[in-house]
């Protein structure tokens, strides 16, 4: 009877055993996908692949440019040597005018560009979300967004006069489609698993909107919104180069159109080295690490971004 007493205590005992086994392997499972490693990259890393190739770049780039002086392949006149527009950057700064010009282009630039993100994002919302609306108004949007912005300027200039609000007119005109675009591209490509999973947790309509569609949708938007600034930037140079009044002040696009009309291609290439300039640094100060730090709380950014 003993042996009878202990048998069933040994092959209740038995199948047991695998199964924490096996709960033991996926909880250990578990802990090693929660467990994020965080390794601090380099510094010399950072400025061997991050740095250096764009500096490198540059160096090329001003070679081929002095080069090219230097052979005399066409006239002091139409290609002036690097030296020349470093002295009509120098004589800016001497005269106290650089960051007086730079500043007033950066500042119609991004308070033009809020103002177009505030009004792009709700008309995404609905015409992403609403048919009716989405027929109606999804192909004027797509024919704004290939409208060059400079076609803009001679309409905003009849409507609102030679100012400031005409300024920012162009820049709504030429950001707000890209914006809405974007995101509606963004929207497009969430999942309706999320969608459905949010309304059974109580959030719908502007709930969801904000707690479950915008985040999910946000990789989409964020590209819509580094192209926005993109239109933004060239919708206002557009705009400067066109429109002149003493009450605008000199922009870097104002700037520009004078060098020109003073036969300086020293300082008409000052200009465009600047606008390239300050477009670049906000994409890189801003939208790339935003970007890239969306991109890795999702998982899509690769080891070497």
């Amino acid at each position: 009877m003993a042996s009878t007493d202990t048998v069933p205590g040994l092959e209740k005992a038995a199948p047991t055993a695998p199964v924490e086994s096996d709960l033991k392997s996926v909880e250990a499972g578990l802990d090693a996908l929660d467990a994020v490693q965080i390794q601090r990259t380099p510094i010399t890393q950072v400025l061997r692949q991050k740095v250096l190739p764009p500096v490198l770049g540059l160096l090329l780039v001003v070679a081929v440019w002095q080069a090219a002086y230097s052979l005399h392949l066409t006239s002091e006149y139409k290609l002036p040597s690097p030296a020349d527009v470093w002295g009509a950057l120098t004589d800016l700064w001497e005269a106290g005018t650089l960051f007086s010009i730079i500043w007033t282009s950066v500042w119609r630039g991004l308070s033009g560009f809020a103002a177009s993100v505030v009004i792009g994002t709700p008309i995404g919302l609905l015409v992403a979300r609403v048919k009716p609306i989405r027929a109606a108004v999804g192909p004027v949007l797509s024919g704004l967004q290939s409208l060059p912005s400079v076609a803009w300027v001679p309409a905003a200039v009849i409507w609102l006069g030679i100012n400031d609000q005409a300024m920012y007119a162009v820049i709504l005109l030429g950001a707000v489609p890209s914006i809405a675009n974007g995101l509606i591209s963004g929207i497009d490509q969430v999942p309706p698993l999320f969608l459905r999973a949010g309304r059974t947790l109580g959030a719908s309509g502007l709930s969801g909107a904000r707690h479950v569609l915008l985040p999910a949708a946000l990789p989409g938007y964020l590209a819509g919104l580094k192209q926005g600034w993109a239109f933004s930037w060239r919708s206002l140079m557009a705009a400067e180069l066109i429109a002149a009044s003493p009450d605008l002040g000199v922009g870097l696009g104002r700037y520009l159109e004078n060098q020109r009309e003073f036969s300086d291609m020293s300082g008409v290439l000052l200009g465009i080295i600047l606008i390239l300039f300050v477009g670049v640094a906000i994409d890189l100060l801003f939208f790339s690490p935003l970007e890239r730090r969306v991109l890795r709380s999702r998982g899509l950014l690769a080891g070497n971004r």
